[in-house]
């Protein structure tokens, strides 16, 4: 199966933000935990240049706390600033204004050399749909400004929020990227919740988690699903976890539809536990 989805707005979007760079001082690219490199576009390099940037791992109480420690390692080896953060509480925030103020020193050093009163610091937050962008922006502005939903193209303009006196913030759309190079990186962003699944094959997308789960997570497997064994093939595996539901048609046979929908929802409920769809092992030539 073939996935993407890149509707009208984001292609907008994209032309919109690049127009605004020049009032950008920061951009703050925040990324799934989960999912930290699938979840990046790969246009954001094109688009922000040279920009100073701001990684932000968020929901990351959703994600394999070991594997959000590699992708911190990762990321500072690349020489990118990056903080670890939940905007769904909160956790990890306070730090954003500091890091940027961090990233802007030597600017801030020369306007105030020169006898110039520093303004706020405008930033730039951008990711892709339903990576939690609005969620955040609410948060740091403490009050609800932006929309937030668990679907993906809840944010369809770009707006300006004000943060204290200190920072100002551009919301944008959430981007993804006209084709996915590599549909890995597609299904990743399927299981995690950031394309409509209104276009998607669930079973397929399933079957795709339940084959990394079986390889990295089997425990998890074993233990939600109440299975004997998770060494089998992943879709006789797959077949188990229906049985295991009830999920069956007339005949005995599995209701993959039904089963999948079951495996896609316990793991964005977190019901088989926090979980990490990749690691910087998986990008080694």
């Amino acid at each position: 199966m073939q996935i993407q989805w890149f509707p009208g707005h984001m292609a907008k979007a994209r032309r919109e933000i690049t127009e605004k760079l020049k009032m950008i001082d920061v951009v703050i690219e925040l990324v799934d935990a989960r999912i930290p490199l699938s979840s990046r576009n790969p246009m954001i390099d094109q688009i922000v240049e040279h920009k100073p940037r701001l990684v932000l791992l968020n929901k990351s109480d959703m994600a394999d706390p070991a594997a959000t420690k590699m992708w911190e390692n990762y990321f500072a080896d690349k020489g990118l600033l990056t903080l670890t953060v939940n905007s769904k509480t909160g956790q990890g925030l306070e730090k954003i204004s500091t890091n940027t103020k961090e990233l802007m020193k030597d600017k801030i050093a020369k306007m105030i050399g020169k006898g110039i009163k520093p303004r706020a610091i405008r930033a730039l937050i951008l990711g892709i749909p339903n990576v939690g962008k609005s969620t955040l922006i609410n948060r740091l502005a403490k009050k609800k400004i932006a929309k937030t939903g668990d679907k993906p193209g809840i944010t369809q303009q770009q707006q300006w929020i004000k943060v204290g006196k200190e920072l100002e913030l551009l919301d944008t759309p959430g981007i993804l990227w006209p084709k996915f190079e590599d549909q890995t990186t597609g299904y990743r962003l399927a299981v995690t919740g950031a394309i409509k699944d209104e276009i998607l094959d669930f079973g397929d997308i399933a079957l795709f988690a339940v084959r990394y789960l079986r390889e990295v997570y089997p425990e998890r497997l074993l233990e939600r699903y109440k299975l004997e064994d998770v060494t089998a093939p992943p879709i006789e595996v797959f077949d188990e976890i229906g049985r295991k539901r009830g999920c069956l048609l007339r005949g005995g046979e599995v209701d993959y539809d039904k089963a999948a929908e079951i495996v896609l929802r316990d793991i964005r409920s977190e019901k088989l536990g926090a979980l990490t769809f990749e690691r910087p092992s998986d990008y080694l030539d």
